[in-house]
């Protein structure tokens, strides 16, 4: 069983081997464990090189050691970290080592971070954020990702629960301190136009939820068509690399095949699916059917037509949107002009391919358009953004109701909103009264 009293330690860094492996030791023994390890500590915060060896003495490396003393570090806790070389035998002769010492032990997934956010050091939205900085894999997910993890978002959603305890910290000096002197009366006729603006913040966030997303999650792209529309083959030529089987038999595809694409920093999934018409075979149904589901979540299909075999053919409908691109212009003697097609490509020959990123790149920035990049890219701030607009919409709404009502709708927005950083304090709002008016002189 855990408790936030135990001293954890664990490898911090990438994996291994590596050049260099950093362990972090974190808790109320780390001092203690670590001078057991190198003799004296070093500075705080100054690099010092050590032999560093274990509990009965034995040599295990030479290494820098660096010391954080609480409440200055990463959790928030008396900290220490062991730079050493990083192969697996070295860190794993360090971390068993430290491991057995009275009240140490191996920390578990995310308890650094998590000692991190109870200490203070971190809300919730930043937690999130350094999550998704470790998994970032583009240039706009890092962007994204660096917004959440150095509080960029955390300070908007603070800057708006900032006004509504000030919008509620004049209703509640109205309903309960009127009878004081320099307490103005009528506060609550001049904050429902304030309450008006931050809804409409609010609402335009929650807009963006779905351009975060895409950011975060990368935007999805299915092709469709026919049997040997040369779906596969425009997938190998865009991942540059053999992603998916390619062979002249109709119905080689079955199954949904994901490759991701990182084109200008955004990130991409591609969605190679089964050909699509009647057939008895079962395998080759459900594989259409599997398609279908995959076209019908898509945020952009490319409707592929082999115009070798089947520039006559009829264009499909879609319900998403979608480009129609025809494929394999490199067998035409005289390529098609049809305004039918927005593309005609060739996957041997690479011709069409890069005005097809560009096609791509338009439309994943077409539903990224923001001011921003401060902008909720989990359901999480979304479900909490919107309840609170909903509160917000209530005590809007409500001008006949009475005024306590009306200032509980607005508590009930604060918190939520408080619930999106994690950051719920029920002394702000008195905080607020007594700084804003004096009261109880």
């Amino acid at each position: 069983m855990t408790a936030r009293s135990d001293t954890i330690c664990a490898l911090a860094s990438g994996g291994l081997p590596a050049g260099v492996a950093v362990i972090r030791v974190s808790g109320p023994a780390c001092f203690d464990a670590v001078r057991q390890m190198i003799g004296s500590l070093p500075e705080p915060r100054m690099a010092s090189l050590r032999t560093i060896r274990a509990a009965d003495g034995e040599f295990l490396d030479r290494g820098l050691v660096l010391v954080f003393p609480g409440p200055n570090s990463f959790t928030g806790e008396d900290c220490v970290e062991l730079h050493l070389h990083g192969g697996r035998a070295v860190v794993n002769a360090a971390l068993r080592s430290l491991a057995g010492f009275n009240g140490v032990r191996l920390a578990e997934a995310g308890e650094f971070s998590r000692r991190a956010f109870e200490n203070g050091k971190m809300d919730l939205v930043e937690v999130e954020g350094l999550a998704d900085l470790l998994s970032a894999e583009t240039e706009m997910q890092r962007r994204l990702a660096g917004e959440q993890a150095n509080g960029h978002l955390s300070a908007v959603y603070d800057e708006w629960r900032e006004k509504l305890i000030f919008v509620r910290s004049m209703l509640e000096a109205e309903l309960d301190f009127s009878d004081e002197g320099d307490i103005p009366g009528s506060l609550s006729d001049r904050v429902w136009a304030d309450v008006a603006e931050l809804k409409v913040q609010l609402d335009r966030a929650i807009g963006n939820l779905r351009a975060g997303e895409i950011i975060r999650d990368g935007f999805k792209v299915a092709l469709a068509g026919l049997p040997n529309a040369g779906k596969s083959s425009l997938m190998n030529a865009l991942a540059q690399r053999d992603v998916a089987i390619v062979t002249p038999i109709a119905g080689t595809t079955r199954d949904v095949v994901r490759c991701e694409l990182d084109i200008d920093g955004y990130k991409f999934e591609l969605f190679d699916t089964a050909g699509l018409r009647e057939t008895e075979d079962l395998v080759e149904r459900e594989g259409i059917r599997r398609a279908f589901r995959t076209i019908n979540d898509a945020d952009l299909i490319l409707h592929l037509v082999d115009l070798s075999e089947n520039s006559d053919a009829e264009l499909m409908d879609f319900e998403r949107p979608a480009l129609r691109i025809g494929t394999k212009v490199d067998l035409m003697r005289d390529i098609p002009t049809e305004e039918a097609y927005d593309l005609h490509v060739s996957s041997a020959t690479g011709e069409g391919l890069e005005l097809l990123r560009e096609r791509l790149l338009d439309a994943v920035r077409s539903h990224t358009q923001v001011e921003s990049l401060a902008i909720p890219s989990r359901m999480r701030h979304a479900e909490r953004l919107r309840l609170a607009s909903q509160y917000l919409a209530s005590a809007l709404e409500g001008a006949l109701l009475p005024l306590e009502i009306r200032a509980e709708e607005l508590r009930l927005a604060s918190v939520e909103l408080a619930r999106v950083t994690g950051r719920i304090d029920t002394e702000t709002l008195l905080g607020k009264i007594f700084s804003e008016f004096c009261v109880g002189k």
